[in-house]
């Protein structure tokens, strides 16, 4: 969110943090058989982009300072800007009403109706956008950290600071699950930098962030808010784990004592101190925003968290600010310039 003050821009500042598992560089000869397919078949022109996937951090920071005026903070964290859209855009937000679904969604002013040709356009418009890149990052990761309702995602986008977010977000496979890795549950195609048609039918602005459960695909346009790619998997998670699962998904922080194995929810919208709680120094915690509530027990859907720094301070909120290091992310906030990397 941006607040303004006598003319002067405020930025309400974000942070995401994981501890950093090794990662696997896939060179574009390397990506034969199913996946130069997979791609083909997507619609992406393979002599032309240089796909991506599932590269290091240190590869993606590269990209994103060479190509995306990133700036790499005096603790390591990657600075980025999300341009014009610094927060999610409900109200372009639409879900596509087919058979398939259309009987398990509560339709209304939250879950807008999108019919499936105007999907099939602006699908067709975001990989039209992606085929235009010299480079298309591609990541491969999980939602669910339990085995039995987990999803795997697969996140296609422009910008190295998106496929980082995303790197962080997901939970990240082992080299053996990444090489076995297979067709994808759900896709996202991120052309966040391309706008919209809006005259397209259903359209209300140049930003559009559109989920098809038949096809299991999100598409969003006119907003690089790389939250909107987060909260597109929750939705995903939210709608399988009752309708497929039978189990309870929750927007919640969770946290587990260190000897009684007690585990407490905190409950809340975005702003109102998830993270904050759950990260208690004396309990470990179990994740900051998004879990499943299962027969077996609490289970956290992402690999990493997305907390506001604002007025953050190491005195406040140790365990948060210590994130702020190498393979983060802070992103739309106000930095020194000449501080910056020293």
């Amino acid at each position: 969110m941006v607040y303004t003050s006598g003319g002067t821009p405020y930025v309400t500042p974000h942070i995401l943090h994981k501890h950093y598992a090794q990662s696997y560089d896939t060179e574009q000869s390397s990506l034969i058989g199913q996946h130069v397919e997979y791609f083909s078949q997507a619609g992406f022109d393979m002599d032309r982009v240089q796909i991506k996937r599932n590269v290091s951090p240190a590869l993606l920071y590269e990209d994103a300072v060479r190509n995306e005026g990133a700036v790499i903070s005096s603790s390591g964290a990657l600075i980025n800007f999300s341009g014009k859209k610094t927060g999610r855009s409900p109200k372009d937000k639409r879900i596509v009403y087919e058979e398939t679904s259309k009987d398990d969604i509560w339709w209304g002013s939250v879950n807008i109706k999108m019919d499936e040709h105007t999907f099939e356009i602006n699908r067709e418009r975001a990989i039209d956008y992606l085929n235009t890149r010299d480079n298309v990052y591609v990541f491969d990761g999980y939602a669910g950290w339990d085995p039995k309702y987990r999803i795997k995602v697969r996140v296609i986008c422009a910008r190295a600071y998106h496929a980082l977010f995303m790197h962080n977000m997901l939970i990240r496979p082992t080299e053996e699950e990444l090489a076995e890795f297979g067709e994808p549950d759900f896709i996202i195609y991120n052309a966040g930098q391309f706008p919209a048609n809006r005259f397209t039918k259903g359209m209300s602005s140049t930003t559009s962030v559109e989920i098809n459960f038949k096809r299991m695909e999100m598409v969003i346009l006119g907003t690089e808010y790389a939250g909107e790619m987060k909260k597109g998997v929750f939705s995903v998670m939210h709608y399988l784990q009752p309708v497929k699962f039978g189990q309870l998904s929750l927007h919640s922080s969770a946290n587990v004592g260190m000897d009684k194995n007690d585990v407490t929810l905190f409950f809340g919208l975005s702003g109102t101190g998830k993270t904050t709680l759950s990260a208690d120094p004396r309990r470990q915690l179990i994740g900051d925003d998004e879990h499943v509530w299962s027969d077996e027990g609490v289970f956290n859907i992402e690999g990493g968290c997305y907390a506001k720094t604002i007025n953050l301070s190491a005195e406040k909120e140790p365990e948060i600010f210590s994130a702020i290091r190498f393979g983060s992310i802070l992103e739309n906030v106000v930095y020194n310039p000449y501080l910056a990397g020293t």
